[in-house]
């Protein structure tokens, strides 16, 4: 009798946990859809962040260990033997002629690098929106024939990516119109910071050939940085921060010593 209550009672507690299983599943899942009248733009704002976060992050990790550049016009194609795989790393500072300073190839660093991320997401960034507004439908909304994604920026910040649309969404059900716009998407990444130190290495090299790593990363702990020497006057620097494990490659050519000298 007691097997009997015991087998019983640990079916019961299976069924609970798979109903409440289920139960929290489509209250997540509802949070993403917007509701009339409540907090809808905050969850609109969700449903684009699950379905951006992934892609953003793939454009910030391809871009970066490039140099910010996935075509670069100046690079060094060169192979890291733990990554298997050749791949074109722009320069960011580079010389022709021996024993002479590098010149910084992008003074606008941070802005290339929004460029290039918003290129690498903008046909995700339209099927997310085009997605968003088939699932109001699908929840019995109404959705006004213009809504579209119209335009979006990107903005690196302190700690995050910040994607900025500039569109928007009406919405009518039961009656109510409510209209949605200028919706937000923020993901957690540390490539704002990445980007100034590589500056700094660039003026560094600019101005005096030479960039102190070892004196920055005792000031910095929360950064990493690699110098490879390629060859007289070529090196691959790659900096990573702790925190986030989060990488920033580039190719600096400055002051090289001409061969047999």
């Amino acid at each position: 009798m007691f097997g009997k209550r015991g087998q019983v009672t640990i079916f019961v507690i299976v069924g609970v946990l798979i109903v409440s299983g289920i139960t929290l599943f489509f209250l997540y899942r509802a949070n993403l859809i917007p509701q009339i009248g409540g907090r809808g733009e905050t969850n609109v704002n969700a449903f684009l962040n699950s379905c951006l976060e992934e892609k953003t992050k793939e454009a910030v990790r391809e871009l970066s260990i490039r140099g910010g550049d996935l075509n670069p016009e100046l690079s060094i194609n060169f192979l890291f033997t733990d990554e298997k795989v050749y791949r074109n790393i722009s320069y960011l500072c580079y010389t022709q002629n021996n024993l002479v300073p590098c010149v910084a190839q992008k003074p606008a660093i941070i802005l290339d690098m929004q460029n290039g991320i918003k290129k690498y997401i903008s046909d995700e960034a339209e099927s997310c929106f085009k997605q968003m507004l088939s699932d109001f439908e699908r929840h019995g909304f109404d959705v006004s024939s213009n809504s579209e994604l119209r335009s979006f920026d990107v903005k690196l910040m302190p700690k995050k990516v910040l994607i900025q649309t500039n569109s928007e969404a009406t919405l009518t059900k039961s009656g109510e119109t409510t209209t949605q716009k200028n919706f937000e998407v923020a993901v957690p990444s540390r490539v704002y910071e990445l980007l100034g130190v590589a500056q700094e290495i660039i003026n560094g090299e600019a101005q005096f050939c030479h960039f102190e790593d070892t004196g920055f990363e005792v000031a910095y702990p929360e950064f990493s940085i690699d110098k490879f020497n390629v060859e007289s006057g070529d090196y691959i620097y790659t900096i990573g921060n702790v925190d986030s494990g989060e990488k920033f490659r580039f190719a600096v050519r400055s002051c090289g010593i001409p061969a047999g000298l």
